[in-house]
């Protein structure tokens, strides 16, 4: 899903402030193999690849994709590829839209509206605490199958 600069219209200008300390929080992980900022795919994002000896073998890629604005707007982007070809996403905002709450997550299967109201935290690093939370129910549930 490349970035979509048009997208800013509604959100304001992206935070790149926000961006490089979240990128440096997520390089400290030992969850991510790599973690890049405004790579040439994603020029307005953060994109953290999952190192893969969390998953089993049947997953090929695992990788969150963030977005940030300066009106504090988010788009937090997760998805796993899998060697069938299948994949499975999910992803977290908050912005301005006319089809849920302005903080809304997108579960599974569903990434179409409409999503699911929540409340976020107004601090970036709470918010990427609950989503790595989930995250790490998610993967630990692959070993539990």
């Amino acid at each position: 899903m490349p970035d979509e600069p048009s997208d800013a219209s509604d959100t304001g200008p992206t935070d790149t402030e926000i961006l490089d300390r979240i990128a440096a929080h997520l390089a400290r992980s030992t969850r991510f193999a790599d973690v890049q900022t405004r790579a040439e795919d994603a020029p307005l994002s953060v994109v953290a690849d999952f190192d893969l000896g969390y998953y089993p073998g049947g997953v090929t890629q695992a990788s969150l994709r963030i977005r940030w604005f300066e009106t504090d707007d988010f788009n937090i982007h997760y998805a796993e590829h899998y060697r069938t070809g299948n994949s499975w996403d999910c992803r977290w905002d908050r912005h301005p839209n006319d089809h849920n709450a302005r903080e809304h997550f997108h579960p599974p299967r569903e990434l179409s509206t409409p999503a699911e109201d929540r409340n976020y935290s107004d601090d970036w690093r709470d918010i990427l605490a609950t989503v790595l939370t989930h995250l790490d129910e998610r993967i630990e549930a692959f070993w539990n199958e």
